[in-house]
């Protein structure tokens, strides 16, 4: 089992005391982009979700791919605001290990593959990359 990413304190706390250190260093596109992420955590908090570092990192997730697919200056400065508060990825070497004991486990399709993958990591890897990595393992198997 992967070890999850740990935070001194919860993610909501961390984006928290981030947001007044921006703020007192007069850092504003930092400063902005937190008070918004802020902002979820709150709307969220409103609809009776619990701010869990989990549904907290949802947010952040969902940030990232938006960041992401704007392609701007600006939103790859952004990015790297969000990006201490997502976990470390998975390297291609340490899936291909993982899907391979899946396969000598006796699990031989990519939905089987998949689903046990997403219930042990999820959020620790690209999807897109496990499945790759899969389907040609299971090709060559």
């Amino acid at each position: 089992m992967e070890k999850k990413q740990t935070y001194k304190m919860n993610l909501k706390e961390q984006i928290h005391s981030d947001f007044i250190i921006a703020f007192k260093g007069k850092e504003t596109d930092k400063k902005t982009l937190l008070g918004v992420i802020k902002g979820d955590i709150q709307n969220q908090e409103g609809r009776g979700v619990e701010s869990t570092n989990e549904n907290v990192l949802k947010i952040i997730k969902k940030m990232e791919k938006s960041l992401k697919q704007t392609n701007t200056p600006e939103s790859l400065k952004e990015l790297e605001y969000i990006t201490p508060y997502l976990p470390t990825q998975m390297d291609e070497e340490r899936i291909r290990e993982i899907v391979t004991n899946y396969i000598s486990n006796g699990l031989n399709n990519i939905g089987q593959i998949m689903g046990e993958f997403n219930k042990n990591f999820k959020g620790l890897a690209d999807n897109r990359l496990v499945s790759k990595i899969t389907n040609e393992l299971l090709k060559n198997n």
